[in-house]
């Protein structure tokens, strides 16, 4: 499993824009459709990554806990359909559906918006403030596979109660660990 890191883009960045399908609902999703949110969290993932599985549960967790809290939550997939098929469109409705995920699953069949986030790996956190502002960037916890640290999702979610309750987010993150994405060609 080949471990990859996130590139920790400069906080303060602004949340680049963003119009994708919702792989489960079929509707488009802008970045927009979240302004007056607290709030926007952007998690770059897929359905085969050993990383992204570890998590999943997490995820859709936190997608359950802070649902009826002012923060806009999604998710994208950008990895290479024609290599990773199972990353196709089809393949993330099924992970979305059989996790619960209580937010957008957007398909990024250009790769452009992975790009634009300058993400490198699965999964890759960002979390942006009511002005799309980066605040957080990083891993969801200590937890990786193998190394017996209990999923938590505890450094993403002291960032976004931070973010909710007007505190600022500690400037002390680490990098998110994952498996690569999987550019074309």
């Amino acid at each position: 499993m080949a471990r990859t890191e996130s590139t920790m883009l400069s906080l303060g960045t602004l949340a680049p824009d963003f119009a994708l399908t919702d792989v489960v609902s079929e509707q488009t999703i802008r970045r927009d459709d979240f302004r007056g949110k607290k709030a926007l969290l952007v998690m770059f993932i897929c359905t085969h990554c050993p990383f992204v599985k570890h998590v999943e549960r997490e995820l859709a967790k936190i997608g359950q806990d802070y649902a009826d809290k002012s923060i806009g939550i999604v998710a994208i997939g950008s990895n290479d359909a024609l290599t990773y098929p199972d990353d196709a469109p089809a393949g993330l409705k099924q992970q979305a559906i059989t996790m619960d995920f209580r937010f957008p699953y957007l398909y990024d069949e250009t790769q452009e918006v992975a790009k634009a986030f300058d993400a490198a790996c699965t999964p890759d956190i960002f979390l942006f403030n009511a002005d799309f502002r980066l605040v957080y960037r990083g891993q969801l916890d200590g937890s990786r596979p193998g190394n017996g640290i209990p999923v938590t999702g505890e450094d993403l979610r002291a960032a976004i109660d931070a973010v909710l309750t007007g505190k600022p987010v500690s400037e002390d993150q680490l990098a998110s660990v994952g498996c690569n994405i999987k550019w074309k060609a």
